[in-house]
């Protein structure tokens, strides 16, 4: 059976069907928006650092999934008392050394910050996966902890400056103590 159409109704049916073509590029530009806006929300400066080294914010938006989910299955836990006091007493030993061996102190600062995370659940592996890793919860500290990282392991023939070393103790210090009072980042999901 053939239907013989008017131009009426063929002219309604095109603007119907351009309707909700418009409809669904606008809700998927508007979810789009939404989901990015919602990574750089997330990850902060490391969205940015994502995006440049994957190329576009799509890639970037995948690999940033990729880590929450990788974080998601870590067995990351809450320290338990005794072993704050000791990363506590430790980080006390540290601080205590800069003024006389500034590069050793945010060396073992540095060392310090990795043996806290290895307490609560995150691998020890390179240096750039525990950052990727980190940066899932604690994205706020991203930038200190790497320049902390890059000054630590830096050779002596390329020595920090004093005041580098100074904004390096004072970046450890905050990721030191943001990382030994934090919640389980489960438990932040349940909250927020």
């Amino acid at each position: 059976m053939f239907y013989h159409f008017t131009n009426a109704q063929l002219i309604s049916a095109a603007v119907v069907l351009i309707f909700l073509v418009v409809v669904a590029v606008v809700g998927f530009v508007h979810q789009r928006g939404a989901r990015t806006l919602a990574f750089r929300n997330r990850f902060g400066a490391e969205y940015g650092r994502a995006v440049l080294q994957h190329g576009s914010s799509q890639r970037a938006e995948a690999k940033l999934a990729d880590r929450e989910s990788r974080v998601e299955a870590l067995k990351i836990r809450d320290l338990g008392a005794n072993e704050r006091e000791r990363f506590a007493v430790e980080w006390q030993t540290v601080q205590s050394r800069f003024v006389d061996h500034p590069k050793a102190a945010v060396t073992e600062a540095d060392d310090l910050i990795a043996a806290l995370l290895k307490a609560r659940g995150y691998p020890p592996e390179t240096f750039e996966q525990r950052a990727a890793d980190l940066s899932v919860t604690y994205p706020r500290v991203m930038e200190g902890y790497r320049v902390v990282h890059a000054i630590a392991v830096r050779p002596h023939r390329a020595e920090a400056s004093t005041e580098e070393l100074r904004t390096a103790m004072i970046q450890s210090r905050a990721i030191f103590y943001e990382l030994i009072q934090a919640r389980n980042p489960r438990e932040k999901k349940l909250i927020a």
